[in-house]
């Protein structure tokens, strides 16, 4: 049974909007403000919670980036579905207790640094090389409001 999260690629002047957490008890990583989508929950209700949850800042979605399958280390398969959008100005500040930081980072200051899943860098290089469609393009995954 496959497990859906959303993602949310912020850029604010070449740099890019990190989570710092552990992976469950384990080390620190770096993640895109992301998680899980709540039973009934729209999607782009879901992206926009997660990234309020762990930043602090409100975040209004622009364009979806892609859909990811991922087979985690502890067997089970999820499917992510990553947003690029915009935060409000203002200080990003963990409103989650399992979010340590918040970081704005450049691609390059990502190497050598642990990532949540692989999926964080193909989400940042998508977005990067331009794959951007519109959100309309989720609209299989987005019930009317």
């Amino acid at each position: 049974m496959w497990s859906l999260t959303v993602a949310a690629v912020i850029e604010k002047e070449g740099r890019f909007l990190f989570v710092e957490e552990r992976d469950g008890g384990g080390p620190r990583v770096l993640n895109q403000p992301a998680g899980h989508v709540e039973e009934g929950e729209v999607l782009l209700d879901a992206v926009i919670r997660e990234a309020r949850e762990e930043t602090g800042l409100a975040f209004t979605p622009e364009s979806l980036v892609g859909v990811y399958a991922l087979r985690a280390a502890n067997g089970k398969d999820y499917l992510r579905v990553c947003f690029a959008g915009t935060v409000e100005e203002g200080e990003a500040a963990p409103q989650d207790a399992d979010i340590l930081a918040c970081h704005w980072l450049a691609p390059e200051e990502l190497e050598g640094r642990a990532l949540r899943s692989a999926l964080v860098r193909k989400c940042l290089d998508d977005y990067l090389r331009g794959q951007r469609l519109p959100l309309d393009a989720a609209s299989v995954f987005i019930r009317e409001r």
